[in-house]
Formats: structure tokens, C-alpha cells, sequence
């Protein structure tokens, strides 16, 4: 499958994906988890130029855990060079093809160098009108949460907002994503069925599609897939289906 046979009006405006399964290619090959780190970054390449085509507006990756700090410290090492990497690379690239950057997380655990490199692309992206791209990196949903609702309890406290205005509207204002909208699908790749810890409020009424593809190889034809099989699903939110276009 090369195209998407679905009317245009029913492919996801927000496709958010966990990227799984580079540590299991690698060893299925007897190679070390580095090189499937590497793989992987080729698959977060094609993906995007495929979101592009396919029309799919906002994409978000989930690259990095708050989790993922407990790893072995040479993968970490390895890891943030990978890191530094892409984004010296790959910045000038995702420029001139339009897409606008976007990085989620707690930065404070980054080198100081990579906190520079990511503020430089998404300063460098910021007014491009192609795919918006979000990256979630050293990223925990309840960590996320948490933040939130320690900067609405000091505005109360402080008299900037009253109880009454602390609406679901508001809590999405203080998070992460703010003025990005909910994924209306959620890919996870390698057969695993599970979240984890990935945009826990923003998902409430996403679509969810596994797959058991390791992300090193997931292709176009992989997130073709996904998108056909959320075009054949009713969006339920609670009372009612989406109407088909």
C-alpha cells in the first residue's frame, strides 16, 4: 500500500507515535543498541516526509522518557550524542522543507549545549507553515501534569485566578502542548499495548493502533496502515459517533 484510499477529511489532523522496539532490532542482529538508535532516526526521516504527504498536520515523537535517565550510562552517553547530532544536522533540513520544531520535556536534565541546540531549531522553525513536528524528550505525562498544577495553584495563590476559572480548558493551557491539539491517533510500534506514561490528558479520546513493526523499520506503509485502520473506526466521546465525511 503506497496511498491512502480515505476521503481527505477523515485522515488524523494530530498523529502522535511512541517509537519502540530500536534496542530489539539491534540485538536481533547481534549488533549493539546504538545501532538501533541510529535505524531509528532514519525511520523518524521517513516518517515525517510521510505525515507530510499524506496530509497529517501535527506530528509528535516520543523520543526520550523521563524514564529512559535510569538507562546504562554509556546508552545515555550514546544516546545524547545521537542527540547532538540530529539536531546540528538534520535542523537545516527540516527548515527548508517547512516543518516547524517543536521539543517537549523537562529540559533541566540536558547538557547545557543541547538545551542550546534545541532552542536554535525551534527559534530557526518557528514561523514555518509545513508539518508541525513535536518532539517529546526526558518526557513523563504525570510529570507534565504535575507541572501544570503547580502553575495554576500559585496564579490562585496569588490572586490570578480564581477556582472557578480552573476549567479542563485552563489545565490544557498549562501543559506541554499548550495550542497544540489532542492526537486524534496514537501509534506504538513492536507489539507492545501500552502508553506509557506518553500524553496521558491530551489522549483521553485518541484512536489507538499497535503495531507489531520495531520502529527501525517502520515505513510509509506502516503509517498508511494506521491511518486506514483509524478511518474505519467511529470517534465515540462518550454520547455520540463522529459522522463519517
Amino acid at each position: 500500500m503506497t496511498t491512502l484510499s480515505a476521503p481527505p477529511g477523515r485522515v488524523p489532523r494530530h498523529v502522535a507515535i511512541i517509537m519502540d522496539g530500536n534496542g530489539r532490532w539491534a540485538r536481533a542482529r547481534g549488533l549493539p543498541r546504538i545501532a538501533g538508535h541510529r535505524r531509528g532516526g532514519e525511520a523518524v526521516r521517513r516518517t515525517v516526509a510521510a505525515a507530510s504527504e499524506i496530509g497529517i498536520a501535527y506530528l509528535t515523537l516520543y523520543g526520550f522518557s523521563s524514564e529512559n535517565w535510569n538507562r546504562p550510562a554509556r546508552e545515555i552517553t550514546d544516546l545524547m550524542s545521537l542527540l547532538r547530532h540530529y539536531l546540528q544536522r538534520e535542523i537545516d533540513s527540516l527548515n527548508k522543507n517547512g516543518i516547524r520544531l517543536r521539543v517537549i520535556g523537562d529540559r533541566n536534565r540536558f547538557a547545557p549545549d543541547i538545551v542550546g541546540l534545541i532552542e536554535q531549531a525551534e527559534a530557526l522553525t518557528r514561523e514555518n507553515g509545513g508539518i508541525n513536528l513535536t518532539v517529546a524528550l526526558s518526557y513523563g505525562a504525570r510529570a507534565e501534569i504535575v507541572a501544570a498544577v503547580r502553575a495554576i495553584t500559585k496564579k490562585a495563590a496569588d490572586g490570578r485566578l480564581l477556582p472557578a476559572e480552573i476549567t479542563e480548558t485552563a489545565v490544557a493551557e498549562h501543559l506541554f502542548t499548550a495550542g497544540i491539539p489532542d492526537p486524534d491517533l496514537l501509534v506504538r510500534t513492536s507489539g507492545e499495548q501500552r502508553i506509557s506514561n506518553f500524553l496521558l490528558w491530551q489522549c483521553a479520546y485518541a484512536e489507538f493502533v499497535f503495531t507489531k513493526t520495531l520502529w527501525p523499520d517502520f515505513s510509509k506503509a506502516d503509517l498508511l496502515a494506521a491511518v486506514e485502520e483509524y478511518t474505519r473506526r467511529e470517534r465515540r466521546y462518550g454520547t455520540f459517533a463522529e459522522a463519517r465525511v
